[in-house]
């Protein structure tokens, strides 16, 4: 049998690639085993465990980014609120007679619900009603709490639903409940 030499030089190219492929992954491997944080001990561990603890640690810092995106979001929220507070103390068109109208915003996040109140002192009622209403869709108030800036009461509730809760349509009940009970109360 003949041996045709572009049949043995295809072979070594073949080995010559593949052993660049090989270093190639090697080297991107200990990168990613470079980039991920390590328990202290200096025990050699395996390829497939790198690569699952690699993975975990993707998903811990997914988790992360959506918590703390999530909170950024909260924070905006109360943020827009407390700029529209400040539109309003400069626009008077906002107000009815000598009264503020109250701003209401309710975010429902999984199981929790929160509920934001900004009123004049006027409207002190609001925020029991505020209490009854949401326990009345069904959710249990965990935590409530309110601060005053001169004639303005900030209002925040927390929220976690209950046993008994109405499963559609919750968070555009309460608004509107609670939208009505201000205007009963303004006009």
């Amino acid at each position: 049998m003949e041996c045709n030499p572009s049949s043995s030089s295809s072979r070594v190219d073949r080995r010559i690639i593949e052993k660049n492929r090989r270093i190639h992954m090697k080297a991107l491997y200990s990168k990613l085993h470079s980039l991920v944080p390590h328990n202290s001990s200096r025990e050699v561990i395996s390829l497939p465990d790198q690569l699952q603890e690699a993975a975990n640690y993707i998903k811990k810092l997914q988790i992360k980014l959506e918590k703390m995106n999530e909170e950024k979001n909260n924070l905006k929220g109360i943020k827009q609120l407390e700029t529209n507070h400040d539109q309003e103390i400069k626009n008077p068109n906002l107000t009815v007679g000598q009264q503020r109208m109250p701003q209401i915003e309710v975010r429902e996040t999984g199981s929790s619900l929160e509920a934001i109140l900004i009123t004049g002192a006027d409207f002190k009622f609001l925020f029991s009603e505020t209490i009854r209403v949401i326990h009345e869709e069904g959710f249990d108030v965990v935590n409530a709490t309110f601060s005053i800036l001169n004639d303005t009461v900030f209002h925040t509730i927390h929220a976690q639903i209950g046993e008994n809760y109405a499963q559609e349509n919750r968070v555009s009940r309460i608004i509107e409940t609670l939208n009505n009970i201000a205007l009963t109360f303004v006009s």
